[in-house]
């Protein structure tokens, strides 16, 4: 005997906040497994605000049931910061019993009953460019919000696969390790730099001096060196066909804590590495690098790029400072 009560597979709610709907268009684009067997044999989307058929009341009343009836039995995903001004009356999910229930309602109340809360994209996990200057919703984090551990998936807009890989990893084997700030490091453990097709060419002082060059860019504004994620060996575009670099333009940091604030302008390279006793120009690294040991420095810098101590060095010197590491907002290593 079927109990109707308890789902087949796994719910998730998908949320949309303050956003431009990138993340679930892009989600659109997963391969394997893609966007139609995810709905149609590893869970159910129970509520999508972006491709759901019912609107009003219907809509609400869904989300209704969720949250009384399907505690701790569903993933909420939202996508979009959350503005906190005015009571959160910038961002309006609908109406229940008459009044305007605003996203900051929507994600506490719904947050709290569920068993994973996911953060999709920079805008959730960090705030991102709705919080970014002068920020007049007063827009945060979903971790700013909620009392609960956020699992953050950021990209501007996120790699298919990264959402779809957190999710299934979610619903077959529970939580993965997580760094930090709370990002999957199967997607998220190294920086771009180390894993650039062209970091080779960054080791040689081969530096191109404006977008469309075939050389590194680090010295046009590339934010490989600060910015965690497998962008160039995973890609984009569903078949793995490119990514912002191959594309002959710098990555400008979009998966990092910082963006857009901490990462402008985006096409200056980073400012200039601070070690014991020594001030290193970012001009000079790819240089350094090949001569470590003449300049006596070299053990320590190498260190640093082997054991990603480089890229905290760099995020000291972004511009704002240190305080840009994280946004005073969120709580960074919120357990």
């Amino acid at each position: 005997m079927v109990n109707e009560d308890v789902p087949a597979k796994p719910l998730i709610i998908w949320l949309g906040t303050n956003t431009c709907a990138g993340d679930m268009l892009s989600l659109l684009n997963a391969k394997d497994p893609g966007y139609q067997e995810l709905i149609s044999s590893i869970a159910e989307l129970r509520f999508d605000y972006l491709l759901g058929a019912s609107e009003g009341s219907d809509a609400i009343n869904v989300l209704d049931d969720l949250q009384k009836n399907h505690k701790a039995a569903y993933i909420l995903v939202v996508e979009g910061s959350i503005p906190t001004r005015s009571n959160g009356l910038y961002s309006v999910i609908g109406y229940r019993n008459g009044k305007a229930w605003t996203a900051l309602q929507a994600v506490r109340e719904l947050g709290a009953e569920a068993r994973y809360v996911v953060a999709a994209g920079t805008c959730a996990a960090f705030g991102g460019i709705y919080a970014a200057a002068p920020n007049p919703s007063k827009c945060v984090s979903l971790q700013a919000v909620l009392d609960r551990k956020v699992i953050n998936v950021p990209g501007c807009p996120i790699n298919p696969e990264w959402m779809m890989g957190t999710l299934n990893h979610l619903i077959q084997y529970g939580e993965p390790a997580l760094d930090d700030y709370s990002r999957p490091k199967l997607f998220y453990g190294e920086t771009i730099h180390n894993l650039c097709q062209r970091r080779d060419y960054f080791d040689n002082s081969i530096f191109a001096a404006k977008p469309g060059e075939p050389w590194c860019m680090y010295k046009i504004g590339c934010k490989g060196p600060v910015t965690y994620a497998d962008c160039p060996v995973r890609q984009w575009n569903g078949e793995h066909l490119s990514w912002p670099v191959k594309a002959n333009t710098p990555c400008i940091g979009c998966a990092s804590p910082e963006f857009p604030d901490g990462d402008v302008p985006f096409f200056e390279h980073l400012p200039d590495i601070k070690l014991p006793g020594i001030k290193v120009t970012a001009n000079r690294v790819g240089l350094l690098t090949g001569v470590v040991t003449a300049l006596g420095i070299g053990a320590h810098l190498m260190g640093s790029i082997l054991t990603g101590r480089l890229a905290e060095t760099l995020k000291k010197d972004l511009p704002g400072g240190s305080k840009l590491k994280i946004r005073p907002r969120l709580k960074k290593g919120h357990k």
